[in-house]
Parts: C-alpha cells; sequence; structure tokens
C-alpha cells in the first residue's frame, strides 16, 4: 500500500514539474494577443511591469469600462429624440451614446505581442502594451467575424455529416474549444472540447479530440462523443497525426491507412499543417502553412485518399505538385512601434495574448480569413471558419497549435 502512495506522489510530481514546463514554454515571446476594451491606445501607456494585471472582458459590459480603471463602468449618455409612430402619435425615443455618426466602420487591432521581453504570465504578454489600437476605415471587412453580409451556420442534419460537410458558402460559423485539465493524466494528456456557439449563450457539442498515450508521435483522436474516445467507437470521426519534431501535422477522416487493409475504405486526408521551423531562435509569431484538398465546380471536397507516400499532401506540399489541393498561410501580423508589439485584427473574438492566435488566409486574397483561432481565458478559445473548410478540418488545425513544437519554439 505504502509503495503505490509513493507511485502516485511521484507521477503527481512528475505532471506538476511537467506543467511547469509547459507554462515557461508558452511564456516566449512571439505570442498574438487581442483585447475587446475600445480605449484609445494614447490613454492606455506602455508598461515596463510584469506585475501589472491583465483585463480582458468578452461581453456587452466591455464597451462600459473606464480607459483608466478596467473595473469601472462608464455611465451611459442618453438622448430623448421626438418622433412619431406608424399611427401619427408623438413619441419620444431614448437613445445611447452620441447622437453623431461619422459613417465610417471602427475596426479593431490587437498587440500579438512583443519581442526579447521576459513573460510573467501564462501565455500572456505582461510585460506589453495591451490596448487595441483603433483604425478607421471603409474597407470591406470579410473576417469570421463579420455580420454584415454573412449568416451565422447551424448544425443542418446529423452531427456526423455535418462536422465532415464543407462549411456553406457566405456562411459563417462560430465555435469554442474548451480544454480539460482537471484529473491525475489530464496536465499532459488534456480533452478538447468543440461547440459551435448559438444565440443567448447556448452552444452545440460537435467534437472532442484527445492526445492518444504510447504513441510515438504526438496522435490525437476526434469523436463525435465526448464519452467515446477510441477507435472501434460508431462515434470516431477522425484523427491528427504529427512528425517526430511536431512541425507538420495530418488531419485524417475516419478511414485505415492503406498500408494496414486491401483499400476498400481508404482514410482521406482532409488537412496539412506545416509549422515553419525556428533554427536562429527568432522570438516572433508562428509562420504556419496550410493544405487543403481542393473545391470542385459545385463546392464539393477533392478526395484525397493516398496510396503511397508520394500522394500525401505533405509530400505535395515538398514537390509543389499543387494539383487539386489549396495552400494557404497565417496572415502576416503588423509590428507596432507605439506598443512594441505585433497587432492582429481578430474583430473582438479574442481578447488575451497567446503564441496560439493566428488567422488562416489565401495569398491572393488576405482579406478573406478563412480560419481564425484564439485565447479568450486560460483554457477557452474561439475558434471561427468559413468556406471551404469543415468542422473536422478546423477542429484538427487547432489542434495542431495546443501540440508542442521541439524545432519551432
Amino acid at each position: 500500500m505504502a509503495s503505490v502512495n509513493i507511485r502516485d506522489q511521484k507521477i503527481e510530481q512528475q505532471r506538476q514539474l511537467m506543467e511547469q514546463k509547459m507554462k515557461q514554454k508558452r511564456q516566449n515571446s512571439g505570442m498574438v494577443q487581442a483585447n475587446d476594451l475600445r480605449v484609445s491606445s494614447a490613454k492606455r501607456p506602455i508598461s515596463g511591469s510584469r506585475s501589472r494585471e491583465l483585463h480582458g472582458y468578452d461581453g456587452p459590459m466591455q464597451f462600459l469600462m473606464s480607459p483608466v480603471n478596467p473595473d469601472q463602468v462608464i455611465p451611459l449618455q442618453t438622448n430623448r429624440i421626438s418622433t412619431f409612430d406608424e399611427l401619427g402619435n408623438q413619441i419620444e425615443v431614448l437613445t445611447i451614446g452620441d447622437t453623431e455618426d461619422s459613417g465610417e466602420e471602427e475596426e479593431e487591432s490587437v498587440p500579438v505581442c512583443t519581442m526579447g521581453r521576459d513573460i510573467s504570465t501564462d501565455d500572456v504578454c505582461a510585460d506589453a502594451a495591451v490596448a487595441p489600437l483603433q483604425s478607421r476605415t471603409t474597407r470591406r471587412d470579410v473576417s469570421p467575424s463579420s455580420q454584415n453580409a454573412e449568416i451565422e451556420g447551424s448544425v443542418e442534419g446529423s452531427v456526423e455529416e455535418f462536422v465532415v460537410t464543407p462549411a456553406k458558402h457566405g456562411t459563417l460559423y462560430k465555435c469554442r474549444i474548451a480544454r480539460d485539465r482537471k484529473g491525475m493524466d489530464r496536465g499532459l494528456y488534456p480533452t478538447y472540447f468543440l461547440h459551435l456557439e448559438k444565440d443567448y449563450g447556448k452552444k452545440v457539442f460537435l467534437l472532442a479530440g484527445r492526445k492518444r498515450k504510447k504513441s510515438a508521435t504526438s496522435n490525437y483522436l476526434i469523436s463525435t462523443d465526448p464519452t467515446e474516445l477510441t477507435r472501434q467507437a460508431d462515434s470516431f470521426a477522425g484523427k491528427l497525426r504529427s512528425n517526430l519534431l511536431g512541425t507538420a501535422f495530418t488531419v485524417y477522416d475516419n478511414g485505415k491507412a492503406w498500408r494496414k487493409h486491401d483499400h476498400a475504405h481508404t482514410r482521406q486526408e482532409l488537412a496539412a499543417v506545416v509549422y515553419e521551423t525556428n533554427v536562429l531562435g527568432f522570438k516572433g509569431p508562428r509562420k504556419m502553412t496550410v493544405v487543403l484538398p481542393g473545391m470542385t465546380p459545385d463546392r464539393q471536397r477533392v478526395t484525397i485518399t493516398p496510396q503511397d507516400d508520394s500522394e500525401t499532401l505533405l509530400e505535395r506540399l515538398k514537390t509543389q505538385t499543387l494539383d487539386d489541393i489549396v495552400v494557404l498561410h497565417n496572415k502576416t501580423p503588423v509590428w507596432n512601434d507605439e506598443t512594441q508589439s505585433y497587432v492582429l485584427n481578430f474583430h473582438g473574438r479574442v481578447t488575451q495574448a497567446s503564441v496560439k492566435n493566428f488567422q488562416i488566409v489565401h495569398d491572393s486574397e488576405p482579406d478573406y480569413v478563412v480560419m481564425q483561432f484564439g485565447r479568450i481565458s486560460e483554457d477557452v478559445f474561439t475558434m471561427d471558419f468559413r468556406y471551404p473548410l469543415c468542422a473536422l478540418q478546423a477542429f484538427g488545425i487547432a489542434l495542431s497549435s495546443f501540440d508542442s513544437k521541439l524545432a519551432c519554439e
């Protein structure tokens, strides 16, 4: 009995040590930060103190906070306007805020993170200016969080079919990923839950994923049932597998590898993600390349079922055999001299700094954000995607961002 207690204590010590190492690893520079506070950067000086408390609010109260004290609510300015209703009766309408309209859409740029600074909080740039920059422009907003030209998507049909079906054109799917690290071994092997966000705070479960134990490389099993994370279950939807260094990932459906069966149900490759290796130790944002199967004229995904290694998505990218595939990259953050940080516009969907935050675009149309992913709290992240991605592809790409990358950081 005593030996069992000693073993449990050693396991717990190893888990705590690994969590500390992962926390220190996430404290490297190059993180992407977002904040919903609509405050002029001139009012938020660059802080040199790493003990400063960072505030991140994700809700309607975010627009009522004081520039000096984020915990103080600013009283609303109301105006009464006299008008007439449809029956000709005179009525008074109560409006909030200024009555003047500038006619320009306000966009939000958020610091990614500073370079070459020591970080004292978990995956957050505590030493950097965190106030968002405001830029006024009339350029068309085509980010995943734009609600003007797109409708918010919902689950149609069964979840099993929905997660592998490409997103409808002109439809935005707002999702949220929760990371569960509770339990004896979930510090090393957490479970990730993907939900589709709905109105009034409601959400619909889509997928769950967990890193498999006793695998030579990182291997995440993805299921439509959060209680059945096994390959033998009917809910098995696909998996994400990495190379040895954690720099290249492939997303598969629930088929079988071509080496292991008679090709009756060869698995499809749904996506591949490549992270640029950090050979010189440059402390900057990550650089990602995402490879997807191409789309047919009727907006159906091209089937990629490799029968040998030369037909895989990663090998096609390596040899530049780009027929029937689409190559995307993460949007390059812009360095801001005023805040001494990289900035990206997440349009209010991301509220905390993290090296995991990214936006995926095509080089020919950098304003069309196919997918964006970012942190809003310690273990909660937003994930928005649109055509041509499906939920399984987007979830696999997001899981690759969580995995450790020995040669990248």
